[in-house]
């Protein structure tokens, strides 16, 4: 995200959390859950300093309340994300898929993989920038167990959050500097979602056209 872009994010999300405390860190969390790509590697460190630190706060705090409103909100905005993909995505995908070059084949694959990954991937996704804010979707859409699906979700993000928010504590009104030690990570991290983005879209037009072939071959 563009420094000027994460600038004018602080400085709304000061205000906000100056106004409603810990209930604003609960929304945004919420909606960066749902597909909306608010950085908790902002949200999260300026709460453990606006709201914990800069107060006469403990650390002890800014581990729980951070990792609290901030687990509890990244799960609600999951769950969000999660209904969304469980009861449109799929005929959405069915329908217009192949437009987003995704096919039943590829919708299969999906159900298989998260059908045996699914637990881990729900927790480690809440461990990584970029990916968790996305990863409700796909996994509503593979249906995968909602209960097992949710803790594992609060599991990580609790873990996420709080530690955030115990950096924004340390960090004090330098929190800004957690945010410049952590943005280097994104990097890899991107270039990593684009090499499998461009991997999956050249097996499939390889596949797709095998599959032109295979038709056009004259049958005995």
């Amino acid at each position: 995200m563009p420094e000027w872009l994460e600038t004018e994010i602080i400085s709304i999300l000061t205000d906000l959390f100056q106004t409603i405390g810990w209930g604003g860190v609960l929304g945004i969390m919420a909606l960066e859950s749902a597909n909306i790509p608010i950085p908790s590697e902002v949200t999260m460190p300026l709460a453990g300093w606006l709201l914990v630190e800069d107060v006469g706060g403990t650390a002890l705090q800014s581990i729980w309340l951070g990792g609290l409103w901030g687990g509890i909100g990244c799960t609600v905005g999951s769950l969000a994300s999660y209904a969304l993909g469980a009861r449109g995505g799929r005929p959405f995908l069915a329908k217009y898929g192949k437009y987003l070059m995704i096919s039943p084949h590829d919708l299969e694959l999906a159900d298989r993989w998260f059908a045996k990954y699914g637990d881990r991937t729900a927790f480690f996704s809440r461990l990584l920038p970029i990916v968790r804010t996305f990863i409700s979707f796909p996994a509503g859409v593979a249906r995968i167990p909602l209960r097992p699906f949710l803790i594992y979700t609060f599991i990580g993000s609790f873990i996420w959050t709080a530690g955030l928010s115990y950096g924004g504590f340390v960090f004090g009104s330098r929190w800004e500097e957690l945010r410049a030690v952590m943005r280097p990570f994104d990097i890899p991290i991107a270039i990593v979602i684009l090499i499998g983005l461009s991997f999956y879209i050249y097996h499939h037009v390889r596949r797709g056209i095998q599959s032109k072939a295979e038709d056009a071959t004259p049958r005995s």
